[in-house]
């Protein structure tokens, strides 16, 4: 594997050998097997907390217990299986989102990847010394500067220290998008335009701090090629999620997996989630009956996220995951990134690292010839230069 290739990703502490982060996916989508292989490579390997006490077998007796039993226990066996760096994503809209940070915290988890909100309130239930030791291995999710800024000022004022990096996330992303409808296809809003608006806003704090903060750029991102065009664009790594979707190590089952390698183009659509946000999934029966209307409203035993009006919901959408997740594609429905359809193909978290690797040693290649060719202007002989004689 061509690490050297490759720059290394440093968050903190933390030195990964490549600039890659495999995104948290749930429910049930990134879990011990794909995070630990991931990370066995040299990425940092993400566990998503999402709707994981769903695959415990007494997930209906006391799901919040449960969930952080099964978090609990798909970070141990990550541990088995890995020396590497693990993450967790957690949403902040989850009800019980402290409780899980907490768990990922005593399983001293390397990083802790927050979205679905800012982490600027600490939760009742967490001392400030708990709430100070979670935020010191969080990377927030954002997507704006102005979310940036938030956050920087926050911190620096209530626990004198700043983020080591964020995820900087676009509207070509999968799942919940932090956008409105109407903004998701504006040039302003491209994760391009962002990164740049980001970097601009980090730098003051920078230099107040006198630390770096690195910058992870996410959504959309697909090739080698797209790596090294966010480096060069000032971003120090990249999340990829639906990319490790078609990988043998992805925890979700064969029939996941195979409805990405179906997929077309115009199958990516928008839907309008229960929980208030726009999302970017594969378009499938379940999802056009409820856009005619034809599911109702189910019994919520546990409202998980706080977001989520569940009387209201035409259908349960950590259900409705997780079907989806174990391959009953009939009854739920698979979020998807923009380049789901360019998927072809079911291979090794390995062989998907080599390919991108190799994408980008191209990419490097490439430039620098193109570096050298451009042809600077000749120097001239002081002979030639015409003298203005002084007066």
């Amino acid at each position: 594997m061509l690490f050297s290739k490759l720059p290394r990703l440093t968050i903190g502490r933390i030195k990964a050998k490549i600039p890659i982060i495999q995104g948290g996916m749930g429910v049930g989508i990134s879990l011990a097997n794909l995070a630990s292989a991931v990370a066995n490579c040299g990425g940092i390997g993400v566990i998503s907390a999402t709707g994981i006490g769903l695959l415990h077998p007494d997930a209906s007796r006391n799901y919040r217990k449960v969930n952080l039993i099964a978090l609990q226990d798909e970070i141990r066996k990550a541990r088995l299986k890995t020396k590497g760096i693990l993450g967790v994503n957690i949403l902040i809209a989850a009800s019980d989102f402290a409780e899980l940070a907490m768990t990922a915290l005593k399983e001293s988890i390397d990083l802790i990847f927050l979205g679905a909100g800012l982490p600027l309130k600490k939760p009742d239930t967490l001392s400030r010394t708990n709430w100070i030791k979670i935020l010191q291995k969080t990377v927030p999710i954002i997507s704006s500067a102005r979310a940036v800024r938030l956050i920087c000022k926050h911190w620096q004022k209530q626990y004198g220290f700043i983020p080591d990096a964020f995820v900087v996330e676009g509207p070509q992303a999968g799942g919940h998008l932090g956008f409105r409808k109407e903004q998701i296809d504006l040039p302003h809003f491209q994760l391009e335009n962002i990164l740049t608006e980001v970097i601009s806003a980090i730098k003051p704090f920078e230099t107040e701090s006198k630390k770096p903060i690195s910058i992870i750029t996410a959504g959309g991102i697909y090739s080698g090629s797209d790596i090294f065009r966010h480096i060069q664009l000032g971003a120090q790594g990249v999340q990829m999620a639906t990319r490790f979707i078609a990988t043998q190590e992805c925890d979700a089952s064969l029939s996941f997996k195979e409805a990405f390698l179906q997929c077309k183009k115009e199958d990516l659509v928008l839907i309008d989630s229960p929980v208030g946000l726009p999302g970017r999934a594969i378009q499938n029966s379940f999802l056009h009956n409820v856009s005619q209307g034809n599911l109702n409203p189910i019994k919520c035993s546990w409202k998980c996220l706080r977001t989520c009006d569940y009387k209201k919901a035409p259908y349960c959408i950590a259900q409705a995951l997780q079907n989806a997740q174990g391959g009953h594609l009939n009854r739920g429905f698979a979020f998807a990134g923009t380049n789901a359809y360019r998927l072809e193909k079911i291979t090794t978290v390995k062989e998907l690292i080599d390919s991108l690797t190799k994408e980008y040693a191209q990419e490097l290649v490439y430039f620098r010839k193109k570096k050298k060719s451009v042809k600077r202007p000749r120097r001239l002989s002081n002979r030639y230069v015409t003298q203005t004689p002084v007066v």
